[in-house]
């Protein structure tokens, strides 16, 4: 590794340039997520034959997320290694100014297949400011401040999360698909101005392929067993809790209204961006491996609980009528509860594991490198899980794709403990 130029180490005003385009980031794809029951409702995807094959409606619901992740598993390389082998500076600014154009194509969607297509775009932008962002968080911070400054980082996206989901809702609700990617277009745009201005170019430059080293690390392999089992929890429960909210009952939803399926989005995302505030520091002083183990175990049990929120709210009697949201089946208000429950068990887990692939890619020279191997490790369960969870959702029921994304993850920690076990003994949990 060499550099290209003197750094005039961290600064303030370059993390903030930095959590800024973490939130623009989070604020595109938190309202796509927000708005697809409703563009499920909108499209009406129906079983289409292509070439005498017969498409299910279950596949081409599945679609919607995994063409998205699809584009982002294609990106990963590509991107990560630009981003050691060049200016990640100028390859983040490269991504937010394609960013601001996909956005400006989301209101001309009239079709699935357009759908599908123009959230695979969104796919290569929410990837790569994702890596650029993460990897010069990780790069300028102190090792004895990495987690915190990645929780710091997380806690704006998720704070546009809950912005985006809450303004996405209402907005549509008011006015329609045009004025939601108008702001968000807008908000590329000033993420882009302010890193341009703000943020140094990055001096380091990686030859080779970093990939060929970090891929037989130790500790990312051992962290590996876990998250691509995780992954097919995560992108499973966490896409269909606003989908079971918002879907009509024929689907097995609840068919409550945008804004209401925004306040299920945004309570996951607000105990989440709070919980990171602290638990990155806490993972700094205490290690990595048991939160990681305990935010990922308890993120299946609740995951197992969603489908008895009909049970609880009939329990509880919470059949209520709020304004703004109207009136709410009895399942809904414990369900916001359950997602906020998960936003909890994540804030656990997320830093932990963000700052264990920062601290490996710094010390073996490819930051950006490492959170590509952690992306790819994500993959197969981001593009499998939610095709397994739209042939669930109509061929089995609603329940069944909740039960089985919190197995995932459940036998995603135990694989993790067993290990950490095998290498670590008694000490499993605490190595590192």
């Amino acid at each position: 590794m060499s550099n290209a130029g003197a750094s005039n180490g961290p600064k303030r005003s370059q993390f903030w340039a930095l959590y800024l385009t973490r939130f623009a980031e989070g604020f595109g794809f938190i309202t796509l997520l927000t708005l697809l029951p409703t563009y499920i409702n909108t499209l009406d995807p129906q079983s289409a034959t292509v070439l005498g094959v017969t498409i299910s409606a279950g596949f081409i619901i599945g679609m919607y997320t995994t063409g998205f992740t699809l584009a982002q598993t294609v990106a990963v390389i590509p991107l990560a290694w630009a981003g050691d082998r060049l200016d990640k500076r100028l390859v983040l600014l490269a991504v937010l100014g394609t960013g601001a154009g996909v956005y400006t194509l989301f209101p001309l969607v009239d079709s699935s297949g357009s759908f599908i297509l123009v959230r695979a775009l969104q796919g290569f932008v929410v990837t790569g400011a994702g890596l650029m962002t993460l990897s010069l968080v990780g790069q300028i911070a102190d090792v004895g401040t990495r987690a915190d400054r990645i929780g710091k980082a997380n806690a704006a996206a998720f704070a546009a999360s809950i912005v985006g989901s809450l303004g996405a809702g209402a907005v549509y609700d008011a006015v329609g698909f045009g004025p939601v990617f108008a702001i968000i277009t807008a908000l590329m745009v000033v993420a882009w101005l302010i890193t341009w201005g703000v943020l140094d170019p990055d001096p380091t430059r990686v030859e080779g392929f970093p990939f060929t080293d970090l891929a037989v690390n130790r500790k990312i392999l051992t962290i590996s067993t876990f998250r691509a089992q995780y992954a097919f929890a995560v992108t499973t429960v966490r896409t269909w809790i606003p989908i079971y909210a918002g879907t009509e009952l024929a689907a097995g939803g609840l068919a409550v209204g945008a804004t209401a399926v925004a306040v299920t989005v945004t309570a996951e995302k607000a105990t989440n961006m709070v919980g990171q505030l602290f638990t990155g520091r806490l993972s700094d002083g205490y290690g990595r491996s048991l939160f990681v183990f305990a935010g990922g175990g308890a993120y299946g049990v609740i995951a197992v609980l969603i489908p008895f929120a009909p049970a609880a709210g009939a329990l509880l009697g919470t059949d209520v009528t709020v304004p703004v949201l109207g009136e709410l089946p009895p399942a809904y208000l414990p369900l916001v509860a359950f997602s906020g429950l998960l936003g909890v068990a994540d804030s656990f887990r997320e830093p932990a594991s963000m700052a264990l692939f920062a601290d490996e890619g710094t010390d073996d020279g490819g930051v950006a490198s490492s959170f590509g191997i952690r992306e790819l490790v994500w993959r197969p369960g981001s593009v499998a899980g939610p095709l397994i969870a739209g042939w669930l959702m109509v061929e089995v029921s609603m329940a069944s794709v909740f039960y089985v994304g919190g197995a995932f993850a459940i036998t995603g920690v135990l694989a993790f403990l067993a290990v950490l076990a095998h290498d670590h003994g008694r000490a499993a949990l605490t190595a590192w």
